[in-house]
């Protein structure tokens, strides 16, 4: 656990100072005080997170991490596991929608094997921007048993933070994370109902689209596999071995190696804002480090972000994961900080202010 404990350590509370001196140049730029919104509240924490008054977002991963769930064996899922590895094979031949953003935003997609449940077969793709970080083939099935051991835990964390340094020495100013993983909507509802305190039924949704008796179904089964393994609600290896997955793991180790290093984090969906929620438990301050690129149509991810006080940078009803949402809303972060560093004041133009 060395690698995980410096990592948490290095981890200083949000820097109150910069936000309020970030504030005070918004303030004094040519427009009515608090016109631009959202993107005013995203300029002041990009400032406060980089520590830089004058921060750069020109290199920017964005990391799609690969999992599968035992719990797959309950039929909780309207998509065979099979899918996973399938899903994968189309991430490296550009044809997902995360390739697709990506382009358009100009960012670089790292797809990771942190469990997917076969080998994969990948002579004749281009292997340059993948990593392979298997931790086990899948998680072991949670309504049974636990999902992993707590060291398969730890290490699932801390292969998250080796995967932003392996980028330190290239450059990184902003970082998104994805999954893909049939069954991980699952495994991120009983971990959201243990972390917050919500109810299953008010958290769990129908996923890759399940119909009335097949939710209905996945909520029995989280419920019993909650009270069966009885996760420790404030003790984030405790809930992720019993309960988690490798890649809900592994993104939690990515976003504490961001904060760590004063990198803005992007958070996706609702699979990576449980993953923000076992970051957090592992080190609160964590929490004012967090953007959230969008809000999932999965009620859970609702109940997440207002537990995190995350008020999400888009709302277009997505929920197809891989880190999409973070990656469209990269254009709007990036404007925010431009409007801060390029906008004229009230001096510099001329403009008389408001009497």
């Amino acid at each position: 656990m060395n690698k995980l404990n410096q990592a948490l350590a290095k981890i200083k509370p949000f820097d109150k100072k910069l936000y309020e001196q970030a504030q005070s140049r918004l303030d004094n730029l040519t427009k009515p005080i608090g016109s631009l919104g959202k993107l005013e509240q995203l300029a002041k924490q990009v400032v406060a997170i980089t520590g830089n008054q004058n921060p750069q977002l020109k290199k920017k991963v964005i990391f799609t991490l690969a999992g599968d769930h035992g719990i797959t064996e309950e039929k909780i899922s309207a998509y065979p596991k099979e899918v996973t590895p399938q899903m994968v094979y189309n991430f490296l031949r550009g044809g997902a929608g995360i390739n697709v953003i990506s382009k358009y935003v100009n960012a670089k997609v790292v797809i990771v094997d942190m469990g997917v449940a076969c080998d994969l077969e990948l002579v004749g793709y281009d292997l340059a921007n993948f990593r392979d970080k298997k931790v086990a083939y899948g998680t072991k099935n949670f309504r049974k048993e636990p999902a992993m051991t707590k060291e398969q835990a730890v290490k699932s964390l801390e292969t998250g933070i080796e995967l932003v340094e392996e980028q330190l020495a290239a450059g990184v100013d902003l970082i998104c994370i994805g999954e893909m993983g049939i069954g991980n909507t699952t495994s991120a509802s009983a971990i959201t109902s243990v972390a917050t305190g919500s109810p299953v039924e008010k958290i769990t949704g129908r996923g890759t689209g399940l119909d009335g008796s097949g939710l209905k179904h996945k909520i029995d089964i989280i419920n019993e596999s909650i009270k069966l393994r009885n996760p420790v609600k404030t003790d984030a290896l405790d809930i992720l071995s019993k309960i988690g997955g490798f890649e809900i793991a592994g993104m939690a180790g990515i976003i504490i190696a961001a904060v760590a290093n004063r990198i803005p984090i992007v958070l996706d969906g609702f699979i990576s804002g449980a993953s923000a929620l076992a970051a957090v438990l592992l080190n609160k301050e964590i929490k004012d480090y967090l953007i959230a690129g969008h809000c999932s149509v999965e009620p859970g991810h609702k109940i997440i972000l207002d537990y995190l006080s995350l008020n999400p940078v888009l709302n277009f009803d997505m929920r197809l994961g891989e880190g999409t949402g973070a990656a469209l809303s990269i254009p709007i972060i990036e404007t925010s900080v431009k409007i801060l560093q390029e906008m004229a004041t009230f001096d510099s133009a001329g403009v008389s202010r408001k009497s």
